[in-house]
């Protein structure tokens, strides 16, 4: 799969199917959102891959857009370390570059994948931070449930909206 053919049939997938995403697969996951561009090639990110039933069935008690982590396999928070920093404050448009990076090659893969939002919203953030005992200066900023999608992945829809761009100046 090319990347604009990744791009324009990428969705978001909730429900997933009983097979394993292998280590292999996990491996090229996070190696695709290492890959990501970063401030001054600061690279603050860390990626704590969660499997553990128990743990992945707890983030649904806190997080109330996480259901799909019932049938996940795995996820996989994507930090952002302020320490590594090296143009301060960009870590989280840093992180979202590699969370983006991370959902289209699950999706390059045949594996599905959703992005389940935890920035700015400080009961997901405390959550999370206290559950896989994240270290001071180590910031959620994404939980990405990752596995084999289950049935039929929903259908493209156009998004471009010409009415959404302007030339040189704002125009109504």
């Amino acid at each position: 799969m090319d990347a604009l053919e990744a791009i324009f049939t990428r969705r978001s997938v909730r429900h997933f199917s009983n097979e394993a995403v292998s280590e292999e697969q996990l491996d090229l996951l996070l190696r695709a959102a290492m890959q990501a561009p970063s401030a001054a090639n600061g690279q603050p990110w860390h990626f704590v891959v969660v499997n553990d039933r128990e743990m992945l069935d707890a983030i649904t008690r806190f997080h109330p857009f996480a259901k799909a982590l019932k049938e996940a396999p795995l996820a996989i928070l994507v930090c952002g370390d302020a320490r590594l920093e090296t143009a301060p404050g960009r870590w989280v448009q840093d992180c979202s570059a590699a969370t983006e990076n991370l959902l289209l090659a699950a999706h390059s893969m045949g594996l599905g994948a959703v992005w389940l939002g935890v920035q700015p919203e400080p009961d997901r953030i405390d959550g999370l931070r206290d559950l896989v005992q994240l270290p001071s200066g180590v910031h959620p900023l994404a939980l990405v449930a990752v596995g084999h999608p289950k049935g039929e992945l929903p259908s493209s829809a156009e998004r471009y909206r010409p009415e959404r761009v302007h030339r040189n100046h704002w125009s109504e």
